[in-house]
Order: structure tokens, then sequence, then C-alpha cells
């Protein structure tokens, strides 16, 4: 799913799924067994990138990608406008579709982007304003149910100035939309401009590599599905030509199997080591590892829409109840179980060290057994001859889902199903598989409770389109049907300044509302461990960046690979 910051739900178990940032200021982190090779090392062209995932892609349209498996391929075969350096700031990369940096209005309305004039589509056509244009429009259009409507709704005119520049004026100031636009993607006119706006969910675009015109340094050759994706150097790339020849993502069943193949060779970056795995792995003299806290936070999703229950009755509707909840999970001792303390509990959606961290504002739920029964009985439930609690003739039981193949996930699961049954609550747990979960249950809202996680992919802290009321499904990512107007406004009130102190003060106060009728249980910040095999290089200023958003592919463009 992709959240407006902008975010994505990943299936990786320690990576796993979305909204983080790195903000202006951050600290580049770099592991001691993480070491860039050495200065003297000079890149070769060829050879085949392998790495490994253990969900496979769903789509690789930018309009409707939401998942991280797809947003992590489209890094090979899209180019961004711009990009984000290691602290959060935007840049010009020579392979960004930029050629300045983004020029934005005095009152903060207009923004204008100066392409370069030799970027073209892989199939020879020259990309333009006009391409950027269409995009905007396609993403606006709500007969195309895009989840980027929420990023570029605020947009009201657009206009090509010349062939190379796009004008974007908007109807007011919103803070967030330069980060958004920096991500944009823009979609080829000339090969999509007569598919219909209802059809474009279900066209080739994005799921058959011959129907899909891209303007990254690689193009798309190969999906099987469920086994691999292959990608090769773009003989029409117009940037810098990246030295790797070929790269294939292998998909595996689970993280285990992902991190066994890692081990033994047969891929080059595993982004999905589990945290009991890390200490075998960082031993193996030709590997690198990277575990510093990135863009990501776990959380435990309810649904607000009764008719996803038995009966039209949600438990969750009392806030006490979810209160109660967290009270319920010992989180301190999942980060020390699960993640071997690589990681920081979290009671808010604001993260540590940002310039937004507005987390001590927030309740502070620490484990306490007796508070979660006092807030459950005073919710209205009763234990019933069986232990479980019971309210107006409805037993407490719900259905927590989870990717397949999540194995940290999978025993997050079974924590949480054995904490609440001691305060009376039943669960039960189901794997779902991934590409088929975003689809008909997270994007739909079709679900009771969920365990994923956010990775923000921007530096701003704008989340309007995970918990405001405006950003329902299917055109926002709202998956849980939570409703809460004052917070609504907050969320608008934080995008209408960019006074980042005032920005500030507005998230503490959400804070402290998300505490009273929490939307979430927000369980914990963690890194999403990479690892590397000797065969990759880089140089110092090319290394993994753990804190951005598909930062273990930071600058691969300059990468290079000791098996051509």
């Amino acid at each position: 799913m992709s959240n407006r910051t902008r975010g994505s739900i990943t299936a990786v178990g320690v990576a796993a799924a979305f909204v983080a940032l790195l903000t202006a200021g951050c600290a580049h982190f770099a592991d001691s067994n993480a070491q860039t090779p050495p200065a003297s090392s000079k890149p070769v062209s060829g050879g085949t990138l392998t790495y490994g995932s253990i969900s496979d892609i769903t789509t690789l349209n930018p309009l409707y990608m939401t998942d991280t498996a797809s947003q992590d391929a489209a890094t090979f075969i899209f180019a961004p406008l711009y990009d984000f350096n290691r602290s959060g700031e935007r840049v010009v990369e020579p392979w960004d579709l930029a050629a300045a940096p983004l020029t934005i209005s005095d009152d903060g309305k207009t923004y204008t982007v100066k392409l370069k004039p030799d970027a073209k589509w892989s199939d020879g056509r020259p990309l333009t304003a006009e391409d950027v244009i269409f995009t905007i429009k396609e993403i606006l259009n709500p007969d195309v149910g895009s989840p980027l409507y929420t990023e570029f709704d605020k947009v009201q005119s657009l206009k090509a100035v010349d062939k190379h520049t796009v004008r974007i004026t908007l109807k007011q100031v919103y803070a967030p939309f330069a980060d958004y636009l920096a991500t944009l993607t823009p979609l080829p006119e000339h090969v999509l401009q007569d598919v219909s706006a209802v059809d474009l969910r279900s066209y080739a675009y994005g799921t058959n590599p011959d129907k899909t015109v891209t303007d990254g340094p690689w193009v798309w050759k190969t999906w099987k599905p469920k086994q691999y994706v292959e990608f090769e150097r773009n003989p029409n790339y117009w940037g810098p030509r990246p030295h790797i020849q070929k790269i294939v993502d292998k998909v595996y069943s689970n993280e285990n199997a992902l991190t066994q193949a890692f081990m033994q060779g047969d891929v080059d970056i595993d982004a999905a080591i589990p945290f009991d795995q890390l200490p075998t792995v960082k031993k193996q003299a030709n590997l690198r590892v990277f575990t510093k806290p990135g863009p990501h936070y776990e959380f435990l999703a309810f649904n607000f829409d009764a008719h996803n229950f038995p009966g039209d009755f949600d438990p969750f509707s009392d806030p006490r109840t979810r209160q109660a909840i967290y009270y319920a999970l010992n989180r301190k001792a999942m980060v020390q179980g699960l993640l071997n303390g690589a990681g920081t509990v979290i009671n808010s959606p604001f993260l540590p060290n940002t310039w937004y961290d507005v987390d001590d504002q927030a309740t502070q739920f620490h484990y306490n057994r007796a508070k979660a029964k006092q807030l459950l009985k005073a919710a209205g439930w009763e234990k019933g001859k069986d232990g479980i609690l019971v309210k107006d003739g409805h037993r407490f039981t719900f259905t927590l889902q989870y990717d397949a193949g999540n194995t940290r996930r999978a025993a997050e699961a079974v924590i949480i199903q054995h904490e609440l049954k001691a305060v009376g609550i039943q669960v039960k747990t189901q794997a779902v598989d991934f590409s088929n979960w975003v689809d008909q249950d997270l994007n739909a809202g079709k679900f009771q409770a969920a365990l994923l996680a956010w990775t923000l992919n921007t530096p701003d802290p704008d989340q309007a389109s995970i918990f405001s009321s405006m950003y329902f499904p299917p055109n926002g990512d709202n998956m849980g049907w939570y409703k809460n107007p004052q917070t609504d406004a907050l969320w608008e009130a934080g995008n209408d300044t960019v006074d980042a102190q005032q920005r500030k003060q507005i998230y503490a106060q959400i804070a402290r509302d998300f505490s009273q009728d929490p939307p979430y249980v927000f369980l914990f910040q963690y890194g999403a461990p990479a690892g590397y095999s000797a065969q990759v290089h880089w140089q110092s200023g090319d290394a993994p960046e753990p804190g951005l958003a598909e930062g273990y592919f930071y600058h691969i463009e300059n990468w290079w690979v000791s098996n051509g």
C-alpha cells in the first residue's frame, strides 16, 4: 500500500511493510562490518546482480504500485524527477529526469520542473513535459483509482511552459508536495493515451514486460510469477551508462530460505535477514551487513467497518478496548526477542530522531496486564464461561492477518495471540499471500486486524492518507476506515504551513489524540537488515543508505559486480 509520506507496505520480515522517513539533519549510519571497497577498486562493466525477496511484484505501473517488492523493481526501470541525499534533501542526480533544482514560488503554490532535454523512453521516443502533465492528470482522474491521488489532489493547474519545462500550480500551500513531486514517476503518454481510465488498472502496462515502456537505466525483460523478475541494461538509456548488465530478483518462500540462499552465494543482496540469523550472517567473511534503523514502523491495524465482523459487531469500536490491547502487549519484550534489541518501542507514527519526533507527547503504554483488564471491563466486556470476554452477546474474537513467508511476523502474531488470550481476547492468526492480500483485503479494507509496517518514502511527516477519513479505500491508505474529525483537521493544518515548528506542534497534538483514540497499536520502529556479497562493489559515496526507503539500492547506478 502507499502512504502519503509516501509509504509502502512491504512483505519483508523486518523490512516489511510501511511509513518512515529521513529528515534533514539525520546522520548517515554505516555498520562496522559493512565496509566499502578499497579506494583502488575500479568499476567494471557487465555481470549480473541477483537480489532476493520473499514476495513477488504485483504491478510495475507506477500509478498502482503500493508494495515494496514492486517499488524496489521500479527503481531499476524508471527515473524519478529528483532524488534525496543521505540527509533527506532533494538533489539532482545524473540519472534523474530533472535538469535543475525544483523552483518554488514565494507564495509556495507554484512549482517549476525543468527536464533534461535528452531524456527518452526505452522505445526511443523523447520524454517531455507533456508526459509529466499526462501522468498527473491520470493520477487526478477518479476513474483511474490511483492511490497517488492523495499526493496531487491540491493541484489546480498544469502547464507545459516549453517542451522540457512544467509549471504546476496548487490551490493552496501544501507542505509535503515538493517531496511527493520529487518521487513522481512519469508515464509515456504516447503508449497510454488511448487506454481508458477505467481499463488502465487491468491494462498490460506494468504486468507485461513487452508492453511496459520505461525510462530508467535498465529495462524489464522477464517475469516468471513467484519465481523471478529480470532486468537488462537499457540500450536506449539517455543517462550515464550503468556498470551492471543484468539484475535478477529471485522470489523465495520465506526469509529463512532467502538468507540461506544468500549465505550459499545464490543471491548477492538479502534485505530480509531475520534478526535471529544476523549473528551467523555477520560471521561470514565474504558478506557485509547493514543493520542501522531505517524508515519502517510496525503496527497492529484495527478495522472499524463493522461489516467485516459477524453480526456487524466491531469489537474495536470503544477506544478503551484499543488502549487495553496496548497495555496487554509487551512490546519491549518483542523488540528484545524478535529484533535482538535493534528497534525502538513507539506510541505514535512519528519516529525517533527526526525533526518532527513528538512520540514523547503520546501516552507511553507500558506493559500492564492489570490495566488492560481494567479498561476492558470499563468498556463493557465481561468474562464468559470459557474465559473469553463477551459484550452484548458477542465474544471478543478476531482474525489477525499477516504476510505468508514472514517468519518474524509469524512469531509476532503468536506472541500477540498468547498475550491477548491472557486478558480474555481470542485471536485467530492467518497467513496470507502478500500479493493477493494487498489487492483483495488491504486495499479494499476487508479484514479484521492486520500486522503490517509502513515505510516512509519521503522525508515529510505527513501521513494523512493513512489516517484521514478523506482517504478511505480505494483512493487512500486508510484501510481500516479510521475516522476522527479532530485529527482529520490537524493533518490538514500540518500541511497548510511550511513552518517546521508549527507543524511539530500540530503533530504533537495528533500524537496525544491517537493515545486517546488509537487507530493502531504502534509497535516499534526498526531497521531492515540488508546483506551484500563480496561480488557487489561501490565507491564510498555510493554505499547503501539504511535511512532511506529503498536505501539498500542507493546509487545502484554506480555499482558494479565482479562476476562479469
